[in-house]
């Protein structure tokens, strides 16, 4: 089955979590890694992974949010168990600037920290703001399991980022006409290096765009990661299932028990 490393659920423009779910189910998309992006989406990350089986959270805050202070998320790190799997998604937004630049450096900073330190994995959110992201990595030392989200570089960015040990995520941006530095990108990444998202509700892949994201779609994001790497979808349904299980360590996170909706 496929494992979606990064969606939100739940969010605005998606329904319940019981139905995203269930379509992603249907859909044959079996793992769920919901990610926060402050205190309030990440708790609500946290008890969607609580409710369902097959899905897992992270606690975070978004570049654009840091102003709220790495210190309103710590509380869900103190008090949560194998349902969270990760730090993020945090880094650094240079397109939006909806918080200040030191103030984005500092909270990534803190947030590479709370990874290392609780031996988490780390969600990376960077936009127009490569040299700094991958200079605060390693000032600060990548965390041995770090993905960078909705990879958007080309081939230079990746090896840049494979060179650091991280993973790559790969959205619906690999299926746009005009992202074929994405998936040049995608086609030198490894497949054991490699996870694919949806980044739900945003980023619908072709032939869904202009529609609300969710985790159902994946399978098109496989199929465009497949036809750009030369291979069988087949196998990239296998190798990213699997590096999602290593890259969020979710192998024994049997997490509290959750009852299905």
């Amino acid at each position: 089955m496929w494992a979606d490393s990064h969606c939100h659920i739940p969010y605005e423009r998606l329904d319940e979590p019981s139905v995203v779910i269930a379509a992603a189910h249907d859909a044959g998309v079996g793992r769920l890694i919901t990610i926060g992006t402050d205190a309030a989406q990440s708790a609500a990350a946290v008890e969607v992974a609580r409710r369902f089986e097959g899905v897992w959270a992270t606690v975070g805050l978004h570049p654009h949010d840091a102003v709220d202070g790495v210190a309103s998320i710590v509380p869900l790190l103190e008090n949560t168990g194998d349902e969270v799997v990760g730090v993020g998604e945090c880094g650094l937004d240079y397109h939006y600037d909806h918080s200040p630049r030191d103030v984005q450096r500092a909270a990534f900073a803190e947030q590479i920290a709370l990874a290392r330190e609780r031996g988490l994995a780390l969600v990376v959110h960077t936009r127009e703001a490569w040299d700094d992201t991958l200079s605060i990595l390693a000032a600060e030392g990548t965390p041995e399991r770090t993905v960078f989200h909705c990879f958007t570089g080309g081939p230079d960015e990746a090896r840049r980022c494979l060179d650091l040990g991280a993973y790559l995520s790969f959205s619906g941006i690999v299926t746009f006409k005009a992202a074929d530095d994405v998936r040049g990108a995608a086609a030198l990444c490894p497949l054991d290096r490699l996870l694919v998202e949806t980044d739900s509700p945003y980023l619908a892949p072709v032939p869904h765009r202009g529609r609300a994201n969710q985790p159902a779609f994946l399978p098109f994001v496989g199929a465009a990661i497949a036809a750009a790497k030369g291979v069988v979808v087949d196998a990239v349904e296998a190798s990213t299932w699997a590096a999602t299980e290593a890259c969020f360590g979710l192998r024994g996170r049997a997490g509290a028990p959750r009852v299905s909706d």
